[in-house]
């Protein structure tokens, strides 16, 4: 995949490809540090953070903020996950060094004043709630509570009532001293730029922040025992997950199980789970499944939502599929097809310019490159019938699966 890279003098990489016909510009600012870098009296401040990110800096104000990117049409927004915050944004060519600076002021030079610090305990709790009101979000929250028992990975992102009312701003400033490593922050831009101005306008904004070189410890993710457990909630549906822990990112079966979860329950209709439970016996409406890897461990699991008759019949499917691949695995025509739909939802994914910059920030912080297409098919098609098989008995074994259900309250 064509792009520049240039390193600034405090660590900060600054990842570049270039579009030339593009009239529009995309940006992203990832920070290599998540939940799982919380303790478990601040469970929740790394997504706390990226709130209050929009609250206010030493030159401006919220308002200032929201609007100075929204006043000339452009996008901009945030995200945390279990090892990363990202900040991004999307505009016209024209305003570029408007969104660097203004990315840069909101990461950098925030005050997290503390009138908007209790305010926004306020706005997170309300997000809490509405996830509890959706329980195809709430049960993946509690899923990985089971998958990863007693350890921050298994922490909800947003954190709990307890955690959140806790938190003080030198809670924020001391997370982000020990987490913020700007040797492991990396800016993403994907446009229409020089090289000589993308280094000039760099250096303007970036190139002053001071270097942070202090190293975080993750701890590793712990021991693993398979659990079931069912519970009663205020919902309408039956909700079950099945799943459980999976390859990290440095695993060389890691593409062959991203394989494997494409073609399970991919975002295609043909995938394995859609046609056999939804089409061919309409037994639900939702089902869909993922694949995880972070730094040291992996989490796959497979949703869905029914009717509560229904539900007894899509697990049986469900582990009846787990079954045939554990058993047969695939042939080589069936492998070949797996190999080619993945291959074209990765390409076609490629139009969807912000998220291949997010894509390729994120690569560079977890390998330090960026596969090129030809590179990422290259690793598909060596994927074999034989990986296929022993990857579906290392991670479908009925012996390695949890199961967690929410029906409906009585």
């Amino acid at each position: 995949m064509e792009y520049s890279l240039l390193t600034l003098k405090n660590g900060i990489r600054v990842l570049h490809k270039p579009a030339q016909e593009s009239g529009i510009m995309h940006m992203c600012l990832m920070i290599n540090t998540g939940s799982r870098d919380e303790t478990n009296q601040t469970i929740g401040l790394a997504h706390f953070i990226e709130h209050l990110l929009f609250k206010g800096t030493k030159k401006r104000n919220t308002y200032q903020i929201l609007n100075r990117l929204e006043v000339v049409g452009a996008d901009l927004n945030a995200y945390t996950t279990k090892e990363q915050t990202c900040i991004h944004a999307s505009f016209l060519n024209e305003h570029f060094e408007r969104a660097l600076d203004l990315l840069t002021d909101i990461t950098f030079h925030s005050i997290f004043p503390l009138t908007e610090l209790e305010k926004e305990k306020g706005v997170v709790l309300d997000e809490l709630d509405s996830y509890k009101d959706t329980p195809e979000e709430h049960i993946q929250d509690e899923f990985d509570e089971i998958v990863f028992h007693d350890h921050t990975l298994g922490n909800n992102i947003l954190g709990t009532p307890e955690s959140i009312k806790a938190f003080k701003q030198s809670d924020i400033i001391q997370f982000i001293r020990d987490n913020y490593n700007t040797h492991e922050i990396v800016l993403g831009v994907y446009g229409n730029i020089s090289e000589k101005k993308l280094q000039r306008l760099t250096d303007k904004y970036l190139g002053d922040i001071a270097e942070n070189n202090y190293v975080k410890t993750r701890v590793a993710a712990n021991g693993y025992i398979a659990k079931i457990d069912k519970k009663e909630k205020n919902c309408v549906q039956t909700h079950c997950i099945i799943g459980g822990r999976s390859y990290n990112l440095n695993s060389d079966k890691k593409t062959g199980m991203l394989l494997v979860n494409n073609l399970l329950g991919g975002p295609g209709m043909s995938s394995r789970l859609n046609l056999e439970i939804r089409e061919r016996f309409g037994a639900c409406y939702t089902i869909e499944s993922s694949f995880v890897p972070m730094s040291d461990t992996g989490m796959f699991s497979i949703y869905f939502g029914t009717d509560d008759e229904k539900a007894a019949r899509c697990v049986k499917l469900v582990h009846k599929e787990l079954k045939k691949l554990r058993e047969n695995g695939l042939s080589a025509i069936q492998l070949h097809q797996a190999q080619q739909r993945f291959k074209g939802q990765i390409a076609l994914a490629e139009e969807s310019r912000i998220s291949v910059i997010i894509a390729m920030t994120k690569s560079l912080l977890d390998y330090g490159s960026v596969d090129s297409l030809p590179e990422l098919f290259a690793k598909i098609d060596r994927v074999s019938t034989n990986d296929i098989l022993d990857i579906a008995n290392e991670n479908f074994a009925l012996d390695k699966l949890s199961m967690l259900t929410f029906v409906p309250a009585e």
